[in-house]
């Protein structure tokens, strides 16, 4: 029976070859329908509209130059980062999105395209980091309240109004800092 044909003779290369190479198809198969298991969920990348609530403007002081601040701190929920690309206000006029640079003690500040907003994260603007610099604003007054629109790379625009404060009635966190 040397010269008889086994047919399970010619099958062992390929099981061989199945042996070796179906264990990490088989994990890179299982780990694509997971994955487009967990994006069709929602797990992957969630957007979601950032969220902002009333911020505040500081009164230019008298005596001093005319140009003051607007503060918000915006929130994104989502997972994929945003930008605030643009601002206005009910006065008209630039509005100047800046961030300050930090140089041991000192510092200045530099005008930027957009600031980001994080995903899971917030834009906390602040006077010593980043804020609106409103170069000419028209008279304003301690307590009052004016409107902005906020504009972002993929969120719509928010509306939001800003009190007017003193230096000295800015907020205050509980550690010493301010907040927007």
């Amino acid at each position: 029976m040397s010269g008889a044909i086994r047919p399970w003779a010619a099958l062992r290369p390929a099981t061989a070859r199945w042996r070796a190479v179906g264990p990490p198809v088989g994990a890179a198969a299982l780990a694509l329908v997971l994955l487009t298991g967990w994006t069709a969920f929602g797990g992957a990348g969630r957007t979601r509209p950032v969220e902002a609530g009333p911020g505040w403007v500081l009164l230019p002081t008298a005596g001093a130059a005319t140009a003051t601040a607007a503060f918000f701190t915006v929130r994104n929920p989502g997972d994929v980062p945003d930008e605030l690309t643009g601002v206005s206000w009910e006065f008209g006029g630039p509005i100047t999105m800046k961030r300050h640079l930090h140089q041991g003690a000192a510092g200045r500040w530099e005008p930027v395209t957009a600031l980001p907003v994080p995903g899971r994260g917030e834009l906390a603007m602040s006077p010593e980091d980043a804020d609106l610099m409103i170069a000419d604003p028209p008279p304003l007054k301690a307590g009052q309240w004016v409107e902005f629109t906020l504009a972002f790379r993929h969120s719509p625009e928010l509306r939001l109004r800003a009190q007017v404060l003193a230096p000295a009635d800015r907020p205050r966190r509980t550690d010493g800092t301010a907040p927007s």
